[in-house]
């Protein structure tokens, strides 16, 4: 009780000065006895919050509202099982069969693209970094400074050993579109002050921050190189050769696509670009960790990389700025001249320490993780392709396993999502998933909009079960067939109809 007494004083006296002087008076027993009560919750909290029963449980009735006077407007009945015909959306049989595995589950996660969970590992090497180590890294008079700082250090040699670096060559950042921004806009504009260096090339199928960095700079007279990808997502050499002039500044091209997992030859992209005396940034988000990396023997001179794609926490990324030979870029955050002058800022101690011990644990890990995520993919891709008419998007021969990214023909991509409430997936980035416009990654790779709105990305991962592959794959087969089913094109395609020869008649 002696820990709890000065707390009920303070609370005691903040009850007293709160009533008016005039009308003072001595505080009851009961008062006292509800701030002792009070002060005694207060005292035994706990760091992990206790999870509620029903908290995670998916409502399928709240799943399945339906609007009801915006189907009769459309006109679409279906009949019950008494005759009677009812004015309900043909997603409802659907989705009344989209049950959870167990009551209190949540959905099954396959949306690894978008982000991961937090590996335990790194949560317990964060946890003390919270609490009792909470010093200024950048506090160089005392122990507190000191001690964060040689755990920051510790961390960036994690992630610099990940990717084949020099510590002293990683920058930390709020994340990977922090880094793409600093990367592209710093080299642009540092390079670009003379004049002489005003052109940047990038891909059509980048992520939206490279490029809408682009377009941001093309607005600040720089001219910029959309390159196109072939049918397979990947880039044409020979196109990036000849996009080449001597007034590029920088050359963007993404490791690993967010969308449909294709690998860019890095090596050789890095070798033209050496050859030509250009810098090569590669935005890595989904690569570091999860496939080799050397920036060296690649000749990559800033790579992007994200602390949350690889089971680390939100909030945190790097930005690899090479040395030899030293890449010259304009910060785009000023203040105290941290992180070598690119990034100024107080870094976040926990978040630096998890995601160096991410990197520790994707390093360690890579060679089994790779092969159980392979196993996975195969069993998934391999189910999903032996329906009829699904193919999948990207090159099957150079691709992330984790990223498996199939189009349903069809089938509405959105109508498959809302019919999978039991399964969390996606049907593009998350970035632009709010969207309803078909993907512009598809699109680049010349699929119709009929085709990039019936794909659906599957995001296989470190903690993903074949049970849970097994199950997704029997809910998708099932589910696809209804809303198939439902569909006029689908028997029209049954009679072997081909869609292509009908001229459809406006209204």
């Amino acid at each position: 009780m002696s820990n709890i007494a000065p707390s009920v004083l303070r609370q005691a006296s903040r009850l007293a000065a709160a009533a008016p002087l005039r009308s003072a008076r001595v505080l009851s027993r009961a008062t006292i006895a509800a701030a002792v009560k009070t002060a005694s919750a207060a005292s035994s909290r706990s760091y992990v919050s206790e999870t509620k029963r029903n908290n995670a449980d998916v409502q399928a009735e709240h799943a399945i509202k339906l609007d009801h006077r915006e189907m009769e407007k459309q006109g679409l009945a279906i009949s019950a099982q008494d005759g009677s015909s009812q004015h309900v959306s043909p997603m409802a049989d659907v989705l009344s069969n989209a049950t959870v595995m167990d009551e209190g589950q949540r959905p099954i996660y396959l949306d690894m693209q978008a982000t991961t969970p937090v590996d335990p590992r790194v949560l317990d090497a964060m946890m003390p970094f919270f609490t009792n180590v909470y010093g200024n890294p950048h506090s160089r008079t005392h122990a507190y400074g000191w001690e964060t700082d040689k755990a920051v250090e510790e961390a960036r040699k994690h992630i610099a050993d990940l990717i084949g670096a020099d510590p002293k060559e990683i920058i930390f950042t709020s994340g990977a579109t922090e880094s793409n921004n600093m990367s592209i806009k710093g080299v642009a504009r540092f390079f670009g002050r003379s004049g002489k260096k005003k052109h940047i090339i990038t891909s059509q199928t980048e992520h939206k921050c490279v490029l809408d960095s682009c377009r941001h700079l093309q607005d600040e007279g720089f001219e910029v190189t959309y390159l196109p990808v072939k049918s397979t997502g990947l880039i044409d050499m020979a196109d990036l050769e000849a996009a080449i002039r001597p007034d590029t500044a920088i050359v963007s091209i993404m490791a690993v696509n967010n969308e449909i997992g294709v690998i860019q030859p890095l090596e050789e992209i890095g070798k033209l670009c050496r050859s030509k005396k250009i810098f090569f940034h590669t935005d890595a988000a989904q690569a570091v960790g999860k496939i080799p990396l050397d920036v060296n023997a690649m000749n990559i001179d800033l790579m992007s990389i994200s602390s949350h794609k690889i089971y680390g926490p939100k909030g945190i990324g790097a930005c690899y700025v090479r040395r030899r030979p030293r890449v010259r870029l304009d910060p785009i955050i000023s203040g105290g001249g941290q992180e070598r002058g690119l990034r100024s800022g107080t870094l976040a101690p926990p978040l630096v320490v998890g995601f160096g011990e991410a990197c520790r644990i994707a390093k360690e890990e890579m060679p089994y993780d790779s092969k159980r995520i392979k196993y996975l993919s195969d069993r998934l891709l391999n189910g999903l392709l032996a329906m009829e008419h699904t193919s999948q998007n990207g090159d099957p021969n150079h691709f992330y396993p984790g990223c498996v990214n199939v189009s349903f023909a069809y089938v509405e991509g959105e109508s498959l999502l809302m019919a999978l409430k039991d399964i969390a997936l996606s049907s593009g980035s998350a970035c632009t998933s709010a969207s309803l416009e078909p993907s512009y990654v598809l699109r680049a790779l010349g699929n119709s909009d009929e085709s990039a709105h019936s794909s659906i990305r599957f995001g296989i991962g470190r903690f993903t079960t074949e049970q849970e592959i097994d199950y997704v794959l029997k809910a998708v087969t099932e589910r696809v067939g209804f809303l198939r089913e439902l569909s006029p094109l689908w028997e029209l395609v049954q009679e072997g109809i081909d869609l292509n020869t009908i001229q459809w008649s406006q209204h």
